[in-house]
């Protein structure tokens, strides 16, 4: 529900923990689902892997019916396969980045195929005029290595929101690097870097990864920082005293 003060609301649906707001109703689990409300327009970024982000839409009263559109940042399983146990009422459309289809597991697949518009992009995709959809991030940080594992993760993106103080970034889990994710949201927008809200994929075992991201993030200074789902605890502890990061969790809601 919007704070009428507010021009724009996020609420995380699923993310591995529960915050204080929604611990007696809310359930959490590893993955990653955020409902973004703007004034004219609902946007679903993610699923997680089961039915536990529509539950827990329910449980904060928020109708998912009303969404305009579903958003994938990246194919792997605990932000996709959630999307099985969609209750739609009416066909919906699904923007990803067009390698994201072939690379779903099966069921994931077949949902997708049957119950939606796919709206493939490898370039940037307004939304609405202020929320934009990054397509195919540029690598362009030496330290930032911008694939997994063997997979180069071109379909890894993320979405970026205009706002009269900044650019705010909603990422899924920055497998193209978080630090190149906010270069490229701040390119595309012409804005300073506001906020940072998602997974940043860093772990503590990649110091020079962590070292130069805090680094970048003193350079750019953002409003806020929510490092979240795919950053260890080590990471989260640096991001507090760096930042003074206090980490959110599924129930919580973001406000701009």
């Amino acid at each position: 529900m919007m704070n009428n003060e507010n021009t724009m609301t996020i609420t995380l649906l699923c993310e591995n923990q529960v915050g204080h707001k929604g611990a007696r109703v809310c359930r959490g689990e590893w993955g990653f689902s955020a409902l973004l409300e703007s004034k004219d327009h609902k946007i679903l970024f993610d699923t997680g892997h089961s039915d536990l982000y529509w539950k827990n839409a329910e449980a904060l009263k928020l109708d998912l019916q009303s969404v305009d559109i579903v958003v994938f940042s990246h194919y792997h399983w605990d932000h996709t396969d959630g999307i099985v146990h969609h209750h739609f009422l009416n066909k919906k459309s699904l923007l990803i980045h067009p390698d994201l289809q072939e690379k779903l597991s099966e069921r994931t697949k077949k949902t997708v195929l049957d119950d939606f518009n796919i709206i493939p992009s490898r370039k940037t995709y307004k939304i609405t005029e202020d929320i934009i959809f990054l397509g195919e991030i540029p690598r362009k940080m030496s330290f930032e290595k911008g694939t997994y594992k063997d997979d180069p993760m071109k379909d890894d993106t993320a979405l970026a929101i205009k706002t009269s103080r900044g650019v705010v970034v909603l990422t899924g889990c920055s497998h193209s690097g978080i630090c190149n994710i906010c270069e490229y949201a701040k390119e595309v927008t012409h804005s300073p870097l506001h906020s940072v809200i998602g997974g940043f994929h860093l772990m503590s075992d990649d110091r020079e990864t962590v070292k130069q991201t805090i680094s970048y993030f003193k350079k750019e200074a953002p409003q806020s920082l929510y490092p979240m789902h795919c950053v260890d605890f080590p990471v989260l502890a640096a991001f507090h005293k760096e930042f003074g990061v206090i980490k959110a969790a599924t129930g919580d809601q973001i406000c701009f």
